[in-house]
Formats: C-alpha cells, structure tokens, sequence
C-alpha cells in the first residue's frame, strides 16, 4: 500500500513516514500542499493523510481539487482544528476521515487498515488463497499453516497481489504501489523480489501460486 503525507511540521511528516516504513507501506512525504499536488497527479497513491493548515495550498483546497479531478485517493485529515464545523469541512470537502492532533499512531494505523479493506471485497484484512494466508493488520504470513518470515518490501508485494489476486498486474502498477519515489533500486527490483517470493511461498508447496503471464505481468492465482 502506497500513501502519501502531506504535513508542513517536519518532524511530525517524518516520524510518521518512519513508523509507516515500519508497517510495510511504501511513503512518500512533502511538505506544502502544492508539493503534494504534484506528487498526487505523478503518481497512484492508496490514500494520502493530509494536514489541513499547509503553506501554498491548504488540505481542504486540496482535497476539493482531487475530488473535482476524479481521484478516488482515500484522505484521512490530520490537523489540530478540532470544532465540529472543522470537521464538517473536511468531510464536506471530500476527506474519508478526521484524526485531531495530538493522536496516538496506533488509531492513525488502524483507520488507514479501515481504508485497505474498504478497497477491496474482503470484510477483513485476512485474505486467503488456497493454504496461503496473509493477515494484513498483523502482518504475518503462513502456508499450509506455517509461518513465513518475508522482509518488509516481500510482504508489501505480496499483500499487494493477494488484495489483486487473479488480477494480472504489470511491473508499473507493482512499481506505483509498493515502491516509494525516494526507492533507489535496480532496474529489474520486480522480477528480484518475486523470485524470493517465489522461493518462500511456492518452493516445496503445491499448487504453485505465483504465476509469471509473459508481456504482461505477474498474478496470484491458482492454476489447474
């Protein structure tokens, strides 16, 4: 999952980025709300968490001018404006949730996992196929029920293809959802990274679940 932070205090945008990082998200940060518009029309972000009171552009110009262009980010509004109105504002304008500063991160963590299952089917953030199992809001990975110790950027593609599965998905969208601008990887960081999947969920297991489609892409699926 791919998010961007949009907040003009530097040590709260980086702490939050920090501690995300730590989650398995892919962040980018910026620090105006111009700055963010520009990152927000480069690239396809899972949701963004914005504050409102940012120098150039402000969160709710911001949140009107992604609605009005068709974007269908999910924004959840972090700020110190804490009045019903304000909030009235926000959700108005577009945004899919409120967060008042100060905020414990672990309630900012648990709304963001409420948006990755709004995005989906699921009604849960456990998502199964076949004997594997992947548990989205503990982070933990198993197979035939064992478990499966991945790094932080495996587990973010697998959660990426178990969310799309039997959806073919190009090296781009893999690239635009579990990688971050400031990535400084190889040219060919996709194909590395699925064949440690490869290794980790398929070796010893059958059916295979990881599945290359030439030209196009890659796709978790079961195959007859």
């Amino acid at each position: 999952m791919r998010l961007l932070i949009a907040e003009d205090d530097p040590m709260t945008a980086d702490t939050l980025a920090r501690r995300l990082r730590a989650e398995h998200y892919a962040v980018d940060v910026c620090y105006d709300g111009a700055e963010a518009w520009d990152c927000l029309q480069s690239a396809a972000y899972d949701a963004a968490v914005l504050d409102i009171m940012m120098p150039k552009m402000d969160g709710i110009t911001l949140i009107r001018r992604m609605r009005g262009a068709g974007m269908n980010t999910h924004v959840l509004l972090l700020t110190a404006k804490d009045a019903v109105s304000d909030r009235v504002e926000g959700l108005n304008a577009g945004a899919d949730d409120y967060l008042v500063k100060p905020f414990a991160f672990e309630e900012l963590s648990a709304r963001l996992r409420v948006f990755t299952r709004r995005s989906g089917q699921n009604t849960t953030n456990r998502f199964e196929l076949v004997d594997l199992t992947v548990d989205a809001d503990t982070r933990s990975v198993t197979r035939g029920g064992q478990p499966i110790a991945l790094t932080s950027r495996e587990y973010a593609l697998l959660e990426y293809l178990i969310r799309n599965k039997g959806r073919v998905l190009s090296r781009a969208q893999i690239e635009e959802h579990v990688w971050s601008y400031d990535y400084a990887g190889a040219s060919n960081m996709v194909d590395v990274y699925i064949r440690n999947l490869r290794r980790k969920i398929d070796d010893g297991c059958s059916p295979k679940l990881i599945h290359t489609v030439r030209y196009a892409g890659y796709v978790l699926r079961e195959e007859p």
